[in-house]
Parts: structure tokens; sequence; C-alpha cells
């Protein structure tokens, strides 16, 4: 596997990070996941926007512009054959003595990792269950895709398979957070829900999206604080990620749900679908 790193083209198995990287110390450090069709990345710049964001908050550089990052993507790409790819961005801090000693960060580490896409068949179900893990909150006011990933970890550790199941995080409140590696969305009575960001979820960029079809449509989404039992009375009930898109759940716990058949489901992934159609130059 290709990988660029810092500017250069780097095989996967020759590169080199120091363990007095601040990423690796104190996790100081952040990530974005994305994936490409025909070559361009999908909702490139709300994805790069929050990275910055948190870069910024943290005194972390970014020494290389848009336009870099995108040309590096279409290039490991063609050397993995031409073929879409799933991709991680990756920032970390740096180099620096042991100690919080730095006020700024002004030379990163900064890889763009590619992988092989799973397969994705629109329509494939997921089982939702609600897991014992509680969701942490976030060390800022708004969470970030950070190096801190041990709640998810713990989180994904109570499922035999994120392939078949999604685990759904509730706050120590009580209120329905997020799954291990998305954010939830759930019909009732025609109308959309979602949890909001104060409940210290991710601000998903496939969230936004996905809220911003349905106002399209006229559909009504109501974002706030929402108990299990909000969850387990809906009609439907499906998560999203960049990678995945929407996904639906066929049940959750002992609750069956619409799972594919979902009406709305269906409308707001085939609208989904539809941007990505309309995708030009990266920056859709």
């Amino acid at each position: 596997m290709l990988c660029w790193m810092n500017g250069e083209y780097v095989k996967a198995e020759d590169l080199r990070i120091s363990p007095f990287d601040h990423g690796f110390l104190y996790g100081a450090g952040f990530f974005e996941t994305f994936r490409t069709y025909k070559g361009d990345v999908f909702l490139f710049q709300a994805h790069i926007d929050r990275l910055k964001r948190a870069l910024l908050e943290y005194r972390i550089a970014l020494p290389y512009p848009d336009h870099d990052i995108l040309a590096a993507v279409h290039i490991l790409n063609e050397a993995a054959g031409g073929s879409d790819g799933y991709f991680r961005l990756n920032v970390s801090a740096g180099v620096h003595d042991i100690g919080l000693a730095p006020i700024a960060y002004p030379t990163p580490n900064v890889i763009l990792f590619r992988k092989e896409l799973p397969q994705l068949v629109p329509g494939v179900e997921k089982r939702g269950v609600w897991l014992d893990t509680v969701r942490n909150d976030p060390e800022s006011v708004v969470r970030q895709k950070s190096h801190n990933y041990l709640n998810n970890i713990r989180g994904r550790l109570e499922l035999s398979s994120l392939k078949e199941t999604e685990g759904l995080f509730v706050t120590k409140e009580g209120f329905v957070a997020e799954g291990v590696t998305s954010n939830v969305f759930w019909v009732k009575d025609g109308a959309l829900f979602t949890p909001a960001i104060d409940t210290g979820i991710l601000p998903g960029t496939t969230r936004e999206l996905v809220m911003q079809l349905a106002e399209s449509e006229n559909l009504q989404v109501n974002v706030g604080f929402y108990e299990k039992k909000d969850v387990e009375q809906a009609d439907e009930v499906f998560v999203t990620n960049a990678i995945q898109e929407l996904v639906p759940l066929v049940s959750l716990e002992a609750f069956t749900l619409q799972g594919a058949n979902g009406h709305y489901y269906k409308k707001l992934h085939d609208l989904y679908k539809k941007s990505i159609e309309e995708l030009k130059g990266g920056h859709k």
C-alpha cells in the first residue's frame, strides 16, 4: 500500500513516526475518513473544514493546501489501479520533548492512508443494540475526530461484528447519542429525528447532508435530546457515515424495524446518491 506522508509518497511498510510525536504521547492529533466516487472526494470541503477547526483549536499546523491533499488522493487511487478508495487523513502534533511544553505545534506529521473500499450493497441491513459503555463527554465544546478514540473502541468491543451490528451509545444522563462508527436517525409518524450536537456527538458530514436533503423535501427534521424509548418506538432507524452512506437497521434489541423497506430511508438514500452523481471537482 502506498501512502502520502509529509508531502512524499511512501510504501506503508516504510512509514516511520517517532515515539516522541505528541500524537502518540498525548493523543494530540486528529483525522478524517472519506472516500472517492469516480476519483473525486465526496464532501471534501466539509471534511477538511472540520479537521481545520480541530487543528486550530489545538494550535496544530496543517502545512499543505487543499489542492495538495486532493492531488495526493488522486495519485494514490491511480497507484492502486484507478479504483475508488477509502482514505484516512491523519494529522498528529509532531515531535517534541516529553512534557506539555509547546504552546503550538508548527511541524506536524501528516499522513494520508488509502485502503480498498469494502463492498457496498445499498440496502444491506444491520441490527442495532444498546451499548453498556456510556458515551463520554467531549474534551472540547464540540466533539472532534481525535486520536482519543478509546470510548469508541470500548463500545466496539461489546460487538461480535461491526459488519452486522451497530452499537448505539447513550450519555450518562440517558440520552441517545450516536453509534460506534455512525450518527443515528429515526422516523416516527413521517418526521425525522436525530440527537443534538449538545449530547456530545460528532457533527458528522453525512449527518449534516442528510438533514439538508430532508429539509429540501419538506420533511420535518427534529434535533434534540431523546431517550431509548423514543428510538425503540420508531418506524424506521438508520445510521450514517461517510464510507457506508445510509445503513438501515432491521431491528433494535427486541424491536422490529422496517429496515431497507423503510419509505424514508429509501427516499433519503436516493437523494444522497443523487448528490454523489452531482459531484464535480472533488468539492461537493
